[in-house]
């Protein structure tokens, strides 16, 4: 028999009635009644009350006792009375009568609650991680992920997906995000990089015969941290297969991703088949890439209505003449909203960094109108052709932003998040995923004016290469998809470009010259030219699946051991300094400012 417990905090029931056991964990929670002391007594699995009487020579040591501290207890297990029933409990139908106890672990005095979920500073919580992974929200998070990632597994290895290992220290990726940079010491001047996926390696795998690979792949990336992503190292599933389009790969994925979603939550799903969005229909009317399908209301073009000669709204005609567009969401049966309402959004847009947002509201006073500040602009004509583009009716209101492109889309796409919220528009028990497909090969840098790649440059274009227009680049669509969920872009994907010449000409496009591209991706150029299969994939990220199942905003609840917002880890105080013999040995000589 282990001398530590013949049973968990959570296994115990009315069945054992009688039962001497040993049970050890954490001193939860005490509650003293003058004559009865109370215990909560937690471990990984649960929590059971334990009891002991003020006659008991203990009694006074467990009062005093630090909550947090591990302990065994011996007892008796005893059926509670009706009315002392917890059924928020697995064991709430019993009760360990103490007989005897040993302390297995002090506890000093506590810089954080672990009895309750509360908020509390970041800097704490990630400096004593220990004991912040021991409150019921977080442990119950990071238990899921657990599962979750088992359950992958094997639904991974169901449908003959093998699971490989690629390289930890790789060599610098010049397109992507900032690389981890490692020295090499073997290798003096020279250095390794952590890889920021496991992308060339899994192509790899496929020019080497291997059929369907995937890996619960660690990925680094230098990056900013924001909610949805941590700064370091994130994990995704990875995945490759051989002898592939797009639509096969949609459906391993879009199998997986219903059977882990329907297992591990209670939420419906909006589409049992997930729709297929074009990246340029998702960008007409959402406004974004990674549209919240949940949220009813879309975006449409007004930029040809402000041509209209009976249309004298002259401030945007000035801009749209010059080049701006006009974008605008309509909000159904809004017409008995305060002015208050309309006003809020005004201002709340120009918060964002806008000019505001115009806006009116469709009424019938014999005559088609429009009530609202700039509702006079505009002829009962140009109303009724604004509500043929939108299908807007009387009683429904018009919020319209006009501009540049870029900044437009932006607006509008937070604008159709903050109406929505304010109309509550939003169902949280349900999921809306979609595929986002049909991204452009290439997109004009803001900066430079350059053609760059829009996405990943290793992507097949669509169509035969003798039919591709390479002199209109921007016009090249790629076998390239995102899958979104709930607004949270999940994963990227792509059908590879497998055959060597067509990726030089592509990369030319992209100004790298074909010496640059060999010398880059020496690796991957190499075996591509040694008889590759047309293959494809994709990298659903895990910790943002775990975020939408436990329900969290922040990547943090979701993850064992966080950095913080500035890519430092509290508890083990990395990064840190490292001695002048290290340094030596890697040929390192640090300048200080």
């Amino acid at each position: 028999m282990n001398k530590y417990r013949t049973h968990n905090c959570a296994e115990l029931t009315v069945k054992n009635s009688g039962e001497n056991v040993i049970l050890s964990g954490w001193v939860h929670k005490k509650r003293d009644h003058g004559n009865l002391l109370f215990i909560d007594l937690r471990d990984n699995y649960g929590t059971t009350q334990c009891i002991t009487e003020k006659n008991k020579p203990f009694f006074k040591e467990l009062e005093k006792m630090q909550l947090e501290s591990v302990i065994k207890i011996n007892g008796t297990v005893s059926k509670r009375s009706p009315e002392t029933i917890n059924k928020d409990l697995k064991t709430g139908e019993i009760e360990i009568i103490i007989v005897s106890y040993e302390i297995l672990g002090t506890c000093k005095e506590l810089p954080l609650p672990v009895f309750s979920d509360q908020e509390y500073a970041e800097e704490i919580r990630l400096k004593y991680r220990f004991l912040d992974l021991r409150r019921k929200r977080i442990h119950s998070n990071i238990l899921l992920r657990a599962k979750v990632i088992s359950f992958i597994r094997e639904e991974m290895n169901k449908v003959g997906f093998i699971e490989f290992q690629t390289p930890i220290l790789t060599s610098s990726s010049p397109e992507g995000a900032r690389d981890f940079i490692v020295p090499s010491r073997l290798n003096p001047g020279k250095f390794y990089a952590l890889p920021q996926a496991p992308q060339q390696f899994k192509q790899l795998i496929m020019v080497s015969g291997f059929d369907k690979y995937f890996q619960i792949a660690p990925c680094f990336r230098d990056e900013d941290a924001r909610a949805d992503r941590s700064p370091g190292e994130f994990y995704q599933l990875d995945l490759e297969m051989s002898f592939v389009e797009q639509e096969d790969v949609f459906n391993v994925v879009e199998s997986l991703l219903s059977k882990i979603f329907k297992k591990f939550s209670k939420k419906k799903f909006l589409d049992d088949k997930f729709p297929r969005i074009s990246y340029k229909e998702s960008m007409l009317k959402y406004a974004t890439d990674k549209p919240d399908l949940r949220n009813p209301l879309k975006i449409y073009d007004l930029t040809t209505i402000f041509e209209r000669s009976d249309v004298n709204f002259e401030i945007f005609k000035k801009l749209v003449k010059s080049g701006s567009i006009v974008r605008a969401i309509v909000t159904k049966n809004t017409k008995d909203k305060p002015r208050s309402f309309f006003d809020n959004l005004d201002k709340w847009a120009k918060l964002e960094g806008s000019s505001g947002l115009a806006y009116f509201t469709f009424e019938n006073n014999k005559k088609l109108e429009a009530k609202g500040p700039v509702g006079k602009f505009f002829s009962s004509d140009a109303l009724t052709e604004i509500m043929k583009v939108t299908g807007g009716k009387i009683g429904d209101s018009i919020f319209f932003s006009c501009g540049k492109e870029t900044d437009v889309l932006q607006l509008m796409s937070s604008a159709r998040e903050k109406i929505a919220q304010e109309l509550n528009l939003i169902d949280e028990n349900l999921f809306a995923f979609c595929w986002i497909v049909d991204y452009p090969m290439y997109e004009t840098d803001n900066i430079t004016g350059k053609i760059k790649f829009s996405h990943n440059p290793f992507s097949m274009p669509q169509g035969k290469e003798k039919d591709l227009n390479f002199e209109n680049p921007l016009e090249i669509k790629a076998y390239q998809y995102d899958i979104v969920c709930n607004g949270v872009e999940l994963s990227s994907g792509a059908i590879r470009n497998h055959k060597p010449e067509l990726m030089y000409k592509l990369f030319e496009i992209a100004g790298y010259s074909k010496s640059e591209v060999e010398k880059k991706f020496k690796g991957m150029i190499n075996a591509l030219s040694y008889g590759a299969p047309p293959h494809g994939g994709i990298a659903p990220g895990i910790d943002r699946i775990i975020m939408l199942l436990a329900e969290e905003k922040n990547i943090r609840e979701v993850t064992l051991f966080p950095m913080n917002q500035t890519a430092q880890d509290l508890m083990m105080n990395a990064p840190s300094e490292i001695s002048e013999k290290q340094l030596k040995e890697l040929n390192i000589i640090i300048k200080k400012k």
